[in-house]
């Protein structure tokens, strides 16, 4: 990576998930505009929905994710039981309801709830909601908790995509992220999903983590190849510990430089591309005929909470702990703390916390930066044409001069060598951002 990049990469910008980002959401979008907005469904658009498990047997000590250890398992099923009731809540609030095309368990170890946990939630949302044809279903795992039993009731309860966290494959990182997980275990895990009838498999690697260097993702890329998952998604670790409690077991002299992450990310891409795989967006990778790919070159490629997706649907349900729903009109989040959030669905009524209204203006941005994100490119008449962007592009001037990006009239172009601080250029069309921005990881 030249310098002029490096320099850029260490910049704290949001990952652009959503915009407005979840940073910028407020209390003042509650529970009457969750209610409203659950009301506007179109019947005719099918949606997604987004199902959050937190509780996890044992917490990793990288982990970002709005997470809990499971210390007895009739709180885990109580949990279960209040997600069953907001499906139903959620489902009274909505006049005509659409079909679900598109089902994620994300987590946590959303395994944790069992079978028969699983199928009851199932259930559940299939008592209140259609399911479309084709409909997808998908659920991340723990590899360490994938038994051939598992997969085959995986299978029948209709998942069709598995996404298995890996991490990394070297011992000693694996102990210095307090997740111990040999390779012959991701590899039974692997097997036993195909042998049930699972073969879109999704593996989640990280780079930046304590005790990584180059050989040690050299072999971790080719262990994963070797396993021929459709997709990879390569995260760079967050190292908030001011956030997260177990972060702070990590030490910090054992984490590679800003300069040493950069180098891994770009040795990610090189060796996984070597091994055939596509890159999608920034941290994405697929291979060539995989429906991400196919998506990406077709230019339907999108980007939600769960990262990269060819999932088109305006809406997205979020229910459970902490999760996100996208409607036309903005956002709404559930409360993240699990009792609190377990307390209000028994009182019957909606969890909502916060949330973020979107203007005409919001959905402007949100459509460029997007673009941005998943395309390197976005024509601005195309999108706002009535809308002066003057200022943005002059912010983008030091980028256009240093080779970053290529602006002709209201065209914008990232240029491959500013793909990897994308983040950056989005950044210019956030009217959100804040001043102190050290809540956001770093670029790259």
């Amino acid at each position: 990576m030249n310098p002029i990049v490096r320099r850029y990469a260490g910049a704290n910008v949001p990952r652009y998930t959503s915009y407005p980002t979840a940073a910028d959401f407020t209390p003042t979008i509650g529970s009457s505009d969750h209610a409203a907005w659950l009301g506007d469904l179109d019947p005719r658009e099918s949606l997604s929905v987004y199902l959050h498990v937190p509780y996890c047997r044992e917490i990793c000590l990288y982990c970002g994710c709005n997470t809990r250890m499971a210390h007895r398992d009739d709180v885990v099923a109580r949990y279960r039981r209040a997600l069953e009731r907001e499906i139903e809540i959620v489902a009274c609030l909505v006049k005509e309801r659409p079909a679900v095309a598109r089902l994620h368990w994300g987590g946590g170890t959303p395994s944790i709830l069992g079978l028969d946990g699983l199928q009851s939630v199932v259930g559940a949302l299939r008592r209140h909601f259609p399911f479309g044809d084709g409909f997808e279903h998908a659920i991340e795992l723990d590899p360490r908790h994938v038994t051939a039993g598992l997969a085959e009731g995986l299978a029948e309860l209709g998942i069709t995509r598995a996404s298995l966290g890996i991490q990394d494959i070297n011992p000693l990182v694996q102990a210095a992220i307090g997740r111990l997980q040999p390779l012959v275990m991701v590899e039974a895990a692997v097997t036993r999903l195909r042998r049930a009838g699972i073969g879109n498999l999704s593996f989640d690697l990280m780079y930046g983590l304590p005790l990584q260097t180059l050989e040690s993702i050299r072999k971790t890329c080719a262990s994963v190849a070797a396993l021929s998952p459709s997709r990879i998604a390569c995260f760079g670790y967050a190292h908030l510990p001011r956030l997260k409690a177990n972060q702070r077991r990590i030490d910090e002299k054992e984490l590679p430089s800003q300069d040493q992450r950069i180098d891994q990310a770009d040795l990610i891409a090189s060796e996984l591309a070597r091994h055939g795989y596509v890159k999608i967006g920034i941290d994405h990778f697929a291979r060539p005929g995989d429906a991400l790919a196919v998506a990406a070159a077709s230019g339907r490629l999108h980007r939600n909470f769960q990262g990269y997706t060819d999932d088109d649907r305006r809406v997205l349900l979020g229910l459970g702990a902490s999760s996100i729903s996208t409607f036309a009109h903005g956002f709404v989040q559930n409360i993240a703390d699990v009792p609190r959030y377990v307390r209000a669905i028994e009182a019957g009524s909606l969890a909502t916390v916060r949330g973020c209204r979107r203007d005409a203006g919001d959905r402007h941005r949100a459509a460029i930066i997007e673009a941005l994100m998943c395309h390197f490119e976005v024509d601005l008449d195309s999108i706002a044409p009535a809308h002066d962007f003057d200022e943005e592009l002059a912010m983008l001037a030091p980028m256009r001069r240093e080779g970053l990006v290529e602006i002709n009239g209201r065209k914008l172009v990232v240029a491959d060598a500013g793909r990897s601080v994308v983040r950056v250029v989005a950044a210019c069309f956030d009217t959100y951002r804040r001043p102190h921005s050290a809540q956001f990881s770093t670029a790259v």
